[in-house]
């Protein structure tokens, strides 16, 4: 390596000063390190070195994420409370309830669920909720919409509640709810409904078990949805078992969703209009008895999955990769994992088809949501009664 000498005068000042810059050197490597305040978790990637740093911790099952466009989020524990958290900087986030949370059904895998906010969030303060909520001796996955009102964090609340879908079927099991929430480029919002551990449901298009139901904003069904013959109003698609990951593409424009398989069998979906995605006909999973139950690996008039994972990961939030924060991730699809207790990134080419995926912080936890923030941040939940929200950094 050339190096460039230069000759100094020995004055008084000129030391001083060789002391000043000399103090600067010796201290700028201190103030160039990487803040490693509320790291949990540390992990090898294509990235490099990527550690998880704790936002807020002691969150009882928390289950959906909805980062706000001017910053903080709001979090839903599966037991019944919606969450305001004022910033997402590590270190000195706040969390405020917000109260006028609809009533939920807190059975089996059901409770509060998934939380969007509406694409004109700014303006017209809607707040999206999916849940399971009691009905006729049963459950059902049920999604409404509300208006986050108040002009402070201490007394944010949810006015003006108004229902805009709700199974069309009592199911008493505590199965399979589903219920992730996605709005489109067009406006549109599609829900993930599990078939609730009746698997024949699935390929029942009157019933809305194993479908993704698609609706305008104020819960009305499109004019555009196509016509499934004898369809339960607003389905989309088909054929599905419990999707519980619901991300927009946004290279494509298309709505991708994943879904827990029995014993192996999870998936990665493109959704497409009118399409059945074959469950239970069609799976590369097996009954929990090791008995088999598709009928083919494939078969004509099924669309087939984008991604098959056996054994399970079991699958639950997903989130497309952009910005500069991840430059070696941008356009992946980052999934995280209950089963597996890691997040999967699934790395995908300029047509959109998986080349490889690679295996983040194995072992940390169990993963209940992934999203990306305004901010570029990856940021994600973990599972469970001592649940928090982390922040994914690479250094």
């Amino acid at each position: 390596m050339d190096r460039l000498t230069a000759r100094v005068a020995t004055t008084p000042a000129s030391r001083a000063l060789l002391a000043l810059v000399a103090a600067v050197l010796l201290a700028a490597p201190a103030a160039v390190q990487a803040d490693e305040s509320e790291v949990v978790a540390r992990s090898r990637s294509s990235a490099g070195q990527v550690v998880l740093r704790r936002v807020v911790g002691d969150l009882n099952a928390p289950w959906s994420l909805a980062p706000l466009p001017r910053g903080g989020a709001l979090v839903t524990e599966r037991t019944g409370r919606l969450l305001y958290v004022d910033n997402l900087d590590p270190g000195t986030a706040r969390v405020f309830p917000v109260a006028g949370a609809p009533a939920v059904a807190v059975v089996g895998q059901g409770g509060l669920l998934d939380v969007v906010v509406s694409p004109d969030f700014p303006r017209d303060r809607l707040v999206y909720l999916s849940y399971a909520a009691r009905s006729g001796g049963g459950a059902v996955t049920r999604v409404s919409r509300a208006r986050l009102a108040g002009d402070s964090p201490s007394n944010l609340r949810l006015v003006e509640m108004e229902e805009l879908f709700s199974l069309n079927r009592v199911v008493s099991t505590g199965h399979h709810f589903g219920s992730r929430l996605v709005f489109d480029n067009e406006g549109y919002l599609y829900i993930t409904v599990g078939e609730r551990g009746q698997r024949e449901q699935a390929q029942n298009p009157a019933s809305h078990q194993g479908t993704v139901v698609r609706l305008n904003p104020d819960g009305s069904v499109p004019a555009s949805n196509p016509a499934i013959p004898g369809g339960a109003p607003g389905i989309f698609t088909w054929g599905h078992r419990n999707p519980q990951g619901a991300a927009l593409n946004p290279t494509t424009g298309e709505v991708w969703i994943h879904e827990h398989g029995p014993r192996g069998g999870d998936e990665i979906n493109v959704l497409s209009a009118g399409a059945n995605y074959g469950w239970p006909r069609l799976t590369d999973g097996v009954a929990y008895s090791g008995r088999p139950i598709a009928e083919a690996d494939s078969l004509p008039g099924f669309a087939d999955p984008l991604v098959v994972w056996t054994p399970s990961i079991a699958p639950s939030g997903m989130a497309f990769v952009i910005g500069d924060r991840y430059p070696e991730w941008q356009g992946d699809v980052v999934v995280g994992a209950l089963a597996g207790q890691h997040l999967r990134r699934v790395d995908l080419d300029a047509d959109q088809r998986p080349q490889s995926q690679e295996v983040l912080f194995t072992g940390y936890a169990r993963f209940r949501d992934v999203r990306q923030a305004p901010d570029g941040y990856l940021y994600v939940l973990t599972d469970g009664a001592d649940g928090a929200l982390l922040r994914l950094e690479a250094r």
